[in-house]
């Protein structure tokens, strides 16, 4: 798993709408929280959206912006997307290339971990939260994301 201070490796992927979209894309418009789950509609993953959804409101007015990632597919994605009325960007990453970059495959390279992190505008990692099974940990590290960005506008 990468950790704070280091540099976000670069990656293209495809959003719900099969459309590429890039980490530097994302960054040009500030710092982001980057969060990967398991898989769409399972209950504890739909749990951690559902609280991302909820707090959305706050993060926009902080300057961040949410990017999922996990293995379903695009048209998985917009089916979750649309049924949750999630208001950020899902990405495929079905090869599970970006997973193993960011250190967060599954043991024996099975399933995903569920981590995030904050990544500014020059690409760094300030901060990361790997909660597995504790979806309140990702709550309460995007809180803590908005403070941090409030604190230190990048």
């Amino acid at each position: 798993m990468l950790k704070t201070g280091e540099r976000a490796p670069e990656f293209t992927l495809p959003d719900e709408t099969a459309t590429e979209r890039s980490l530097t894309e994302f960054l040009s418009s500030g710092a982001i929280v980057l969060y990967f789950y398991p898989a769409d509609f399972t209950p504890g993953c739909t749990r951690q959206a559902c609280v991302l959804r909820d707090l959305h409101t706050e993060i926009e007015r902080a300057g961040l912006q949410v990017v999922g990632i996990s293995p379903q597919s695009p048209e998985s994605h917009a089916k979750f997307r649309s049924k949750y009325n999630l208001p950020f960007v899902l990405l495929s990453d079905q090869q599970k290339a970006v997973i193993k970059m960011y250190g967060v495959n599954g043991p024996l390279g099975v399933g995903v971990r569920r981590a995030s992190y904050l990544v500014d505008g020059s690409r760094h990692i300030r901060d990361v939260v790997l909660a597995d099974f504790r979806i309140g940990r990702h709550a309460d590290f995007v809180r803590k994301a908005i403070l941090l960005r409030a604190a230190n506008p990048q």
